[in-house]
């Protein structure tokens, strides 16, 4: 079984991530990876942070001639803006001297951490609690992604809406995905032609209002969220299983998607619109096609019946709220004095869908990994490999 770890802080010296369980034979790279770290560095609405950091990849172990070697993988990605908080930071010492931060912001993880954990100092929580920690989670899940590639299995996603700037008439986007997914790494595709965009948006006029908008939120001292789609193409019918309410597949994507920090709702194929229908009006019917194979005509279900992949494009959305860090402060209370006081302004993004749903094509790739490795198993590439072939 794949899973990884991730360790470090937004302000420390680096960020640490351990890969385990992937087979030998994964050929990788630094450049492979740090293709996926840019793109998540990229999008309209972006903060300074962003001006600061270039993210690069360190693979320290695991890893020989390009080549995954079957044991666990550690990774490091620097943040060059330890230089500046070096003496905040410290691992060692006893903190004399350091302003201690007792204010929290609403929305964001700064109150809650703190009581659970009993800190006097909310810079614990926030350090941690930073979405700069998903660089790592990208650098760990691309190797992943690697792996699923090998089997054409690829991952894509694109921007539905940022504010009020939404896509409602989805026709011309939809015929664009489906010339773009008709090539066997259609997922791929869609990403690639989501980035020509600085807000990953494949509607051109709504591009602009989205770009408005942000531009708008960022001079009122404000913030915006929106809705992503993440698509993958090429996965086989039978990953994963209606047996047991944790081995859904269904259920392990959305959860995967809703740990990205600030997104609150997943959808899987078009829920909210099947929701309001009738059952003859949602479910995709079965036909046979003209080599006697199984297809369907629609797929209102997004790739999954029953916790099972029914061979279709899976399609997912994440609905992400505004970042919680506004440069107009919302209400709070100093937690040191008790008094009620304007919240903390901390250096942050006025919008960071684009980022987002980036960070989301890679978090859904170890789930993805898991369900292949589950029903075809191996320890090797090539084995496994032997083992699709057949079992397809």
């Amino acid at each position: 079984m794949i899973r990884y770890f991730t360790s470090g802080e937004s302000h420390g010296q680096a960020l640490v991530g351990i890969v385990e369980g992937l087979p030998a034979g994964i050929e990788i790279s630094s450049e492979y990876i740090n293709r996926q770290l840019w793109r998540r560095q990229q999008g309209y609405g972006r903060g300074g942070r962003m001006k600061i950091e270039s993210d690069h990849v360190e693979i320290l172990s695991g890893v020989r001639f390009g080549k995954t070697l079957g044991s666990p993988i550690s990774l490091v990605v620097r943040n060059k803006d330890w230089v500046h908080w070096s003496d905040k930071m410290a691992v060692e010492g006893n903190g004399r001297g350091i302003e201690k931060i007792s204010t929290p912001r609403p929305g964001h993880a700064d109150l809650v951490g703190a009581v659970k954990y009993g800190f006097d100092d909310l810079r614990n929580v926030i350090d941690r609690a930073s979405a700069r920690e998903t660089a790592m989670r990208v650098a760990c899940c691309t190797i992943v992604r690697k792996f699923l590639e090998t089997f054409g299995i690829f991952i894509g996603s694109h921007v539905l809406s940022i504010g009020t700037a939404e896509v409602r008439d989805r026709r011309n986007i939809d015929k664009l995905i489906k010339k773009l997914t008709v090539a066997s790494c259609g997922g791929y595709k869609v990403a690639e032609e989501a980035d020509m965009s600085t807000v990953r948006i494949l509607d051109k006029q709504i591009e602009q209002k989205a770009i408005s908008a942000i531009k708008s939120a960022k001079k009122k001292g404000d913030s915006l969220g929106g809705v992503f789609e993440v698509i993958v193409t090429g996965a086989p019918m039978g990953l994963g299983s209606y047996v047991e309410y944790d081995r859904k597949l269904d259920g392990q994507l959305a959860q995967a998607i809703v740990s990205i920090h600030a997104v609150k709702g997943v959808e899987i194929g078009s829920a909210f619109a099947n929701a309001t229908m009738f059952g003859s009006e949602v479910h995709d019917e079965i036909q046979l096609g003209r080599d006697k194979n199984i297809i369907r005509p629609t797929n209102r279900a997004g790739g999954l019946e029953g916790g099972i992949t029914t061979g279709e494009m899976i399609v997912l959305r994440g609905a992400m709220k505004p970042i919680s860090t506004l440069a107009r402060p919302l209400r709070s209370v100093d937690l040191k004095s008790m008094k009620a006081v304007p919240s903390r302004y901390e250096r942050s993004d006025v919008c960071a869908v684009p980022a987002c749903s980036v960070i989301a094509e890679s978090v859904i790739a170890p789930v993805l990994a898991n369900a292949f490795l589950e029903k075809f198993g191996g320890d090797s590439i090539e084995e496994i490999k032997k083992r699709y072939k057949k079992g397809k």
